[in-house]
C-alpha cells in the first residue's frame, strides 16, 4: 500500500520559489548516456513545480508534465514563461496518466517516487515507453551531517512531525543518504533491464530567508501542518539560524542520485 502524500497544493508558492531545482549538471549525464537527446518525447511523472521537466526542455526534448495538484501546474507553467521553454501539462496520477501506449522515448520522475503506488507507477511507466524506452528515476536531497545546518534543521522537523502519522512519523526522510536502492527492486520487477546508477554531490547556496522557506515548503510542515505550526517551526528555525549559523548565504550539501532502466529490445 503506498504511504498517504503530503499536499503539495499546500505550499505551492514556497515549492516554486524556494525549492532548488535539479542542477543541469544531471542532465549533462543523462544526454551522455543518450537519454536528454534532441527531440526525445518525455513524459516527467510528479512534475511538480516542473523542476526536471524545464531541464529535459531545455535539451531539446518535447515534454510532458504529469501531476495531481493543479497549483503546481500552474507555477510550472509561470515558471516555464520565464525560463522560456514549452512544457505540455496533464492534471493525473503519475500511475494512471490516461496517455497513449508507447508514447514517449523517456519516463523521468524527480524527488517523487517515495509518493507513488510505486509498482503501479512503474508498470505504468514501461506502458508509456516506446521500444527501447528509458526510465529515469532521480532524487536531489540535502546531506545532514553531524553538526551541519541540515542536521540541526532536521531535528526542528522532527519537533513538528505529527506522531502517529503513518506516513511521516517519524519523518521517514530524516538522515537519509539520498540513495534508494529500493527503487531498483521496483523496475526490475515491472520488467525493466538494464538498470543502472549514478551520485554525485554538489553544494546549493541557501539564504537564511530562502532556508526558512524551503523547510517551509516541505512534505512534513506546510504540506502537513496547520498554518499556528507552520509558523511556529519558521519561527524556531529563524531563530536557530541566527544563533548557530549566522554566515548567510549557507553552504548546503545536496546529493544528485538516479537510476535508469530500459525497455528490454523485442
Amino acid at each position: 500500500m503506498a504511504a498517504r502524500s503530503p499536499d503539495f497544493a499546500r505550499t505551492a508558492s514556497d515549492y516554486a520559489r524556494h525549492r532548488a531545482g535539479f542542477p543541469v549538471e544531471l542532465l549533462d549525464r543523462l544526454a551522455v548516456l543518450g537519454i536528454a537527446r534532441t527531440g526525445a518525447r518525455v513524459v516527467d511523472l510528479g512534475t511538480g513545480t516542473g523542476s526536471l521537466a524545464r531541464l529535459f526542455a531545455a535539451h531539446g526534448c518535447e515534454v510532458t508534465g504529469v501531476d495531481i495538484a493543479l497549483p503546481l501546474l500552474e507555477q510550472a507553467r509561470r515558471l516555464d514563461s520565464e525560463a522560456g521553454v514549452e512544457i505540455e501539462y496533464v492534471e493525473a496520477p503519475a500511475e494512471a496518466t490516461g496517455l497513449p501506449d508507447g508514447a514517449f522515448d523517456v519516463v523521468s520522475a524527480g524527488q517523487c517516487w517515495h509518493w507513488f503506488d510505486r509498482p503501479a507507477a512503474a508498470r505504468e511507466a514501461r506502458r508509456l515507453l516506446a521500444d527501447d524506452g528509458t526510465v529515469v528515476i532521480a532524487h536531489f536531497d540535502w546531506l545532514a551531517i553531524p553538526g551541519n545546518v541540515v542536521e540541526a534543521t532536521q531535528e526542528i522537523i522532527l519537533r513538528y512531525t505529527p506522531p502517529g502519522d503513518p506516513s511521516h512519523g517519524p519523518w521517514r526522510f530524516a538522515h537519509g543518504t539520498g540513495v534508494y536502492p529500493q527503487w531498483l527492486t521496483d523496475l526490475q520487477e515491472a520488467e525493466f533491464a538494464g538498470i543502472e546508477t549514478f551520485s554525485f554531490d554538489v553544494q546549493v547556496p541557501y539564504s537564511h530567508e530562502a532556508w526558512v522557506g524551503r523547510i517551509r515548503a516541505s512534505g512534513p510542515i506546510a504540506g502537513t501542518l496547520e498554518e499556528t505550526g507552520v509558523e511556529a517551526c519558521s519561527r524556531e528555525l529563524t531563530a536557530m539560524l541566527a544563533e548557530r549559523f549566522p554566515e548567510d548565504p549557507l553552504t548546503i550539501p545536496h546529493r544528485v542520485w538516479a537510476v535508469t532502466a530500459r525497455v528490454p529490445a523485442s
